[in-house]
Order: structure tokens, then C-alpha cells, then sequence
């Protein structure tokens, strides 16, 4: 996850959502309340949950969608360095910027986006796969590791671990999945070698030694981190690639030792924790939940519901910050006026002050592709002169106060472009889900494919609630 400098030091987004939770810093808001886990109906109609992707776009949309995706690539084949693959973690889009702070997360989603600039004739097969082989080989022969997992933080022209960081599990993750995601696409025997030479190499079992619960990572000078991913999050990809691994795989209980506590918000409920919305999106950039479900929900149709949790969320806040609205909406961890923030809700979670972050929005397109629209063109057409860039959309903006940012960080371009092409043609869910990690790690943890729940996650209007009556309580 991207990092924040303060007086503190350099805290990954994890690091600083645990702080913040440890200083009670979440301010309860009126229509919000932490339950239990249970099975109450929702107070929420469920015709007002619009169709998820990947739907049919018109082409005034498709055309808007394809001209951002061009833009987010742009990112990643410019801010990376050619013969590492190393992506930039961000970029200043209005001064010349030559950092060289590399991100293992946004190069994952840097690989990934080749695989999409290649299918959209973005740039030809041939650039696209040497860069790939570049990445891959600089990867699995050069690029510091312990054990199999990367340094959260490297110098994009040497590899050198930058910032002191941490050997971080869920940025290991993130990179994987873009590997094997370019593994299935480009079917190159180079490409595939390397691919499980790399993935192979992961020693989970290392990482779940002395507990089913993961740490966030580990350090050379001070061991394992005091922190461990034991709640609904991001991390779901991150134990589902464990579990699907041959040779160091993660024990079939480590699935179930994590919590997955129940929200309410105006009568509504679903699976969720103290966290940004971009902890809805991340796995489901890459696995493929719709139709499926384990024995605690079906995840896909989870995220249809917090989303529009969300928006609704958003929505009442206008009293306070009247740009919020059915048409601009969307906050999540990123830069703010005041420098790197994670924040958002529900419940409400930092000093939210009316910023809008466009890849909240975008990263929900399959989820709600109507309302997400909404938000893309409002922020595009009506603010465009200041939120869109080169590489599309500046992290975040704030209309009440006139405030642009000047950067762009990897891993929101990234989140916007792959759940864009998610939403538009279902392309990465399709590649990566040929993958027999992902097949393997996902039956490891028990889910099941229904046809009935394929045509609700094709349709989430058709949800009769979030949790089925006979569903058991999640965490047991």
C-alpha cells in the first residue's frame, strides 16, 4: 500500500488505519452502527441497486472509458524504468519529477496494465512483452527478497530497498497477481518459466509459521511486524494465492481464522471493517467472486452493497460538504490538502473535508456501474480543467476549495484502470481465473459456484438482501 511522511515516519496505508483506530480517532456518525455478526434483513429495496459489469457501456461512455484507460497506461509505461519494470509509486504531473521511489504493488498493477495496453493495440505485443520479460527477469534474478516476498519500497533503476521497508505480504500480492495475470495472457514460455519461478518461490508457509492469522510483513533488523491481517480487507487475494500455491502452500484453516464483522448503515448490512472502500476493490481486481461464495457470504455481491453503502454515505454528508452528491461522491485513502490521508467511511474515518478521490469511484464500476458513470463524467466535465491529467485523473481534489493535486500515485491508476476494464469486457477476471493457483486457492477455501448467484452478480437488483437467513455467522 502507498506510504505517508510525517513526523512519524513512512507509514504503509495498514500501519497508519491501525494507528488511527488505536487512538479511537473514528468518529461515529448517526445513521452508522457496528453489530454483531447476524442475519437481519435489510431495510434496502433492492431495485435500487443498479446492474454491475461487465455490462454493455453506450458509446459516448466506452469511448470516455477507453480514452481514460489510454491515459492510465501512459502512466505505467512512461513512470517505470524500462529494463527493471519497476513502477514509479507516484508522479508530480505538473513539474518534471525524476524520483526514484518504486512501489512492488504498482508494479504489479503496472504488468497488469500491459497486459490491457496490449489487448486495447495500446502499444504492439512485441514492446509489451519485452517489457515484461524485463520485469520478470530483473524480478526473479536481481530485486532483493526474503523468502520469496519484496520489499514494499525499491529504487526503480538499481532495485535497492528504499526507506528502510518492510518485506510486505499484501504488496508481494499485489505483485504476483499482475505476474500471473501475464503469465495466462501472453503465453510466452520465457514469461510462464519465470512467472513460477517467481511465485514459487514464496514461502508461505514461512510467513504462517506460528500462527493462521499473517503478519503484514517482516523486517531484517526487528523480525516480523506487530501487526496481522485478522479482519476483512484487501488481504482476501493475499491468502487465496497462499492456498493456492504447490510448494509452500498456506494451511486450509488460515481462510477461516480471520474476522469478518458485520456493518449496518441505514438499515443496510455486509461484510466490512474499519477501512476505506478501496478495501471492496483490490482482490476483486483479480479474482473473479462473481457466482461464487464460501461459507460466510458471496463476496461480489458484498461489495455491490457496501459500495452503495458508500455513495449513500457520501450523500449525507452534503449537509456539511455540499459538493457531495448522487453525482459526485467517492472518498478513499489518498492525498488530500494536507498531505497523504486515510479516510472515508462508513463509519466516518479521518478529517474528511469535502475532497473527492476519483479512483473511489472508478474502482467501483463493476459494482455500480450506473452511479460510478455518473461520478466519471461529472468529475471529467466539470472539473476536468484541474482533476485530469496526462495520466487521467490527479489522485484527488477538493471543488469547495479550489484544491487540485499535482500527483498521481500507481496504485489508484491502477485500481481505476484494471476494474475500468473489468467493468467494460471482464478481461483481467478472465485471464487471471485461468490460473490454477487462483482455481486451486479458491477451492482450497471453500467456495462454490452457483449458476443462481452468477445471474444475481450479473444482476445485483435481483439481491432479495445481503445475508441469506440460512447463512452462517461469519467468523465461525
Amino acid at each position: 500500500m502507498h506510504s505517508w511522511r510525517s513526523g512519524n515516519g513512512n507509514l504503509t496505508r495498514r500501519e497508519w488505519l491501525r494507528r488511527f483506530a488505536g487512538t479511537a480517532a473514528l468518529t461515529p456518525f448517526a445513521k452508522w452502527n457496528l453489530q454483531s455478526p447476524s442475519h437481519i434483513s435489510a431495510k434496502h429495496s433492492p431495485q435500487e441497486l443498479p446492474p454491475a459489469g461487465p455490462k454493455n457501456f453506450s458509446d459516448q461512455d466506452d469511448a470516455f472509458l477507453n480514452d481514460l484507460e489510454a491515459a492510465n497506461f501512459r502512466y505505467f509505461w512512461e513512470q517505470a524504468n524500462p529494463d527493471t519494470g519497476i513502477v514509479r509509486d507516484r508522479c508530480n504531473v505538473r513539474t518534471p519529477d525524476n524520483n526514484d521511489l518504486g512501489s512492488i504493488a504498482s508494479t504489479g498493477f503496472g504488468l497488469t496494465a500491459l497486459c490491457i495496453g496490449e489487448k486495447r493495440g495500446f502499444i504492439s505485443r512485441a514492446e509489451a512483452r519485452e517489457r515484461v520479460l524485463n520485469t520478470l527477469r530483473f524480478h526473479w534474478k536481481k530485486l532483493p527478497n526474503h523468502r520469496g516476498f519484496f520489499y514494499h519500497w525499491a529504487n526503480i533503476n538499481t532495485g535497492e530497498r528504499l526507506w528502510d521497508s518492510e518485506v510486505s505480504s499484501i504488496d508481494t500480492a499485489i505483485l504476483l497477481c499482475g505476474i500471473l495475470t501475464c503469465r495466462q495472457h501472453f503465453e510466452h514460455s520465457e514469461i510462464s518459466m519465470l512467472a513460477d519461478e517467481i511465485f514459487n518461490r514464496v514461502d508461505w508457509t514461512w510467513l504462517s509459521e506460528d500462527t493462521s492469522i499473517l503478519p503484514h510483513g517482516w523486517r531484517p533488523e526487528s523480525g516480523f511486524l506487530q501487526y496481522r491481517w485478522d479482519n476483512y480487507s484487501e488481504m482476501m487475494m493475499m491468502y487465496l494465492l497462499g492456498l493456492g500455491s504447490e510448494s509452500h502452500p498456506l494451511p486450509a484453516e488460515s481462510w477461516n481464522a480471520w474476522q469478518r464483522t458485520t456493518f449496518e448503515y441505514d438499515g443496510i448490512r455486509y461484510i466490512g471493517s474499519f477501512a476505506p472502500l478501496f478495501v471492496h476493490q483490490y482482490s476483486q481486481a483479480w479474482f473473479d467472486f462473481r457466482g461464487k461464495r464460501d461459507r460466510y457470504t458471496d463476496y461480489f455481491r458484498n461489495s455491490v452493497i457496501a459500495t452503495d453503502v458508500h455513495r449513500r454515505f457520501c450523500i449525507d454528508l452534503a449537509g456539511e460538504f455540499p459538493d457531495y452528491s448522487d453525482d459526485l461522491w467517492g472518498i478513499t485513502a489518498s492525498d488530500s490538502a494536507r498531505g497523504y490521508v486515510v479516510w472515508g467511511g462508513p463509519p466516518s474515518t479521518g478529517p474528511i473535508d469535502g475532497t473527492v478521490v476519483p479512483c473511489a469511484s472508478a474502482g467501483s464500476l463493476p459494482f455500480l456501474q450506473n452511479a460510478a458513470m455518473r461520478v466519471l463524467h461529472t468529475v471529467k466535465d466539470r472539473y476536468g480543467n484541474g482533476a485530469w491529467c496526462q495520466y487521467g485523473f490527479v489522485d484527488a481534489f477538493n471543488p469547495l476549495t479550489n484544491w487540485y493535486d499535482h500527483d498521481v500515485i500507481g496504485i489508484d491508476t491502477g485500481i481505476t484502470m484494471v476494474m475500468v476494464e473489468n467493468a467494460r469486457t471482464g478481461f483481467v477476471w478472465d485471464t487471471f481465473m485461468k490460473n490454477p493457483e487462483a482455481l486451486r486457492g479458491m477451492a482450497r477455501a471453500g467456495f462454490q459456484s452457483s449458476p443462481a448467484l452468477e445471474a444475481q452478480d450479473r444482476n445485483p437488483g435481483s439481491y432479495p438482501q445481503p445475508f441469506g437467513p440460512s447463512d452462517p455467522k461469519p467468523g465461525q
